[in-house]
């Protein structure tokens, strides 16, 4: 371990900043310091994460089809295997319902921030 002089002179390794992050705090900070608001960042935050993970997962499986067209052997039950995944029509179904929350939860922030505007007048 080194000696805490050493330890606070190192300089701090730059950390790629987390996008979703980055974008909560900025609307946080743009909202009425309140609870509600909070819980809603809290939600919004929580919202951005699942969208963005079920795409990754929508994204994996059209590679993974690509993968099977382009190299695969083009047998009927390779295609039909290639083409039948439950789980990405159910995060499609979970892709929906997420931004529909989301324009939810903006339009609730946007009236937060429209109360705020109005009382700084």
């Amino acid at each position: 371990m080194p000696p805490p002089a050493l330890a606070l002179a190192a300089p701090a390794l730059p950390r790629r900043a987390d996008p979703v992050r980055v974008a909560v705090e900025r609307l946080a900070q743009s909202l009425p310091a309140r609870t509600d608001a909070a819980v809603l960042v809290d939600l919004l935050e929580d919202d951005l994460r699942e969208g963005l993970d079920a795409l990754g997962d929508v994204a994996t499986h059209f590679s993974n089809l690509l993968g099977t067209l382009r190299t695969g052997e083009l047998t009927p039950v390779a295609l039909m295997d290639a083409g039948e995944d439950l789980r990405v029509l159910q995060r499609l179904d979970s892709l929906h319902d997420i931004i529909v929350q989301l324009r939810k939860r903006l339009s609730h922030a946007a009236g937060l921030k429209r109360q705020t505007h109005v009382r700084t007048r």
